[in-house]
């Protein structure tokens, strides 16, 4: 179903290195930088690396435990936002107009269906519709979310949304819209990781204490259930989302192809956790656009041994997360592949 997950380029990796020593600063001195340059070279399997052109992709998808009251948001809003991406209003819309970083949203199971989606003045974002159930098949605490059937056609969809793009992509932002995904994302994680259940719960969009209390219940009633099978990919198509599994697709898919994976927030993050225990390659090509407040969140990004590069609080989701991201990883690039080297610029490199 997937491209193998190609190993990094240790030539490229020694390449790049070597570069980073030649450049006119003192060895360390950009940090964090110097390395995201020298990881990026490796994943690509190129001496010069770049994460431009770039692509975001947001998946849609509704879910029925958005009905139980663990939102203070109906579930049409999923279908309202997929409307509001298209527009340009978005706060991921404006974010990636900004950056100059094309859009696309792919419903794979939005329950609300707009016969029209007006396309904002200059193309704010396109719409694909691949979708592979009206929503998320079943509520998680009785029966599963998707059937074999409906995973594997989450699962492809996310795979041929990132296949679909230009050859030259080369680094892709994931994000979602779905109304009640922080609460799936809690059970994912604390079925994936184990714990406490109440330790993977927050606020999300900042719900009021009854509402929180409802979303407790559901993620501590979800960890009792028993699942005779405990692979990564079963516990996803037990609990899942498709949206979540459409995450999975592409996180997959883009690494195969060695395009540079940012990964976003809670929802992606625990995606990204699936598709890491799925197939561990898959972990060195991510780089973690930021930490939210969520404790699901902290735990996953503790589990992946991820680094995120910003921690402004947010919980939005959305891809936002992860094009923050895009002008450090810019940056971290422009050093590497445009700073004098000590031995054509005149500098002397040592005392």
């Amino acid at each position: 179903m997937f491209c193998p997950i190609p190993p990094p380029c240790e030539a490229s990796r020694t390449a790049a290195a070597e570069r980073q020593g030649r450049l006119t600063k003192p060895p360390g001195s950009l940090g964090r930088l110097e390395q995201l340059a020298v990881d990026i070279a490796a994943w690509q399997a190129t001496d010069r690396p770049a994460v431009r052109p770039a692509q975001v992709i947001i998946f849609a998808a509704d879910h029925p435990i958005a009905l139980t009251g663990v939102s203070p948001y109906p579930q049409a809003v999923t279908a309202a936002m997929v409307e509001n991406f298209i527009r340009g209003g978005a706060a991921s819309s404006v974010m990636a107009r900004r950056l100059g970083v094309p859009m696309q949203v792919v419903d794979v199971g939005v329950v609300a269906k707009r016969s029209e989606m007006p396309q904002a003045p200059g193309g704010a974002a396109t719409l694909a519709r691949l979708p592979v159930a009206d929503s998320s098949e079943g509520d998680v605490r009785t029966e599963d979310a998707m059937s074999p059937a409906v995973f594997a056609a989450a699962i492809e969809a996310g795979r041929d949304a990132v296949a679909s793009l230009p050859p030259d992509t080369r680094s892709v932002i994931l994000g979602e819209m779905g109304i009640g995904n922080t609460t799936v994302a809690a059970i994912l994680a604390q079925r994936l990781l184990g714990g406490e259940p109440g330790h993977f719960v927050g606020r999300g969009t900042g719900i009021d204490d009854v509402t929180f209390a409802k979303k407790q219940a559901v993620v501590s009633e979800a960890a009792l259930i028993p699942l005779p099978v405990h692979g990564p990919l079963d516990v996803l198509q037990r609990f899942g989302g498709l949206e979540i599994a459409a995450l999975v697709g592409g996180y997959l898919g883009a690494v195969g192809s060695r395009t540079t994976a940012i990964v976003d927030g809670v929802i992606a993050s625990v995606a990204a956790l699936v598709a890491v225990m799925h197939d561990p390659g898959v972990r060195r090509h991510l780089i973690f656009g930021h930490r939210s407040p969520e404790p699901a969140h902290r735990l996953v990004l503790d589990a992946l041994g991820g680094r995120p590069l910003l921690d402004l609080d947010l919980r939005l989701g959305e891809a936002t997360g992860g094009l923050m991201a895009v002008p450090i990883l810019r940056l971290a690039l422009a050093l590497y592949g445009s700073m004098a080297e000590f031995d054509t610029s005149g500098v002397s490199g040592r005392l």
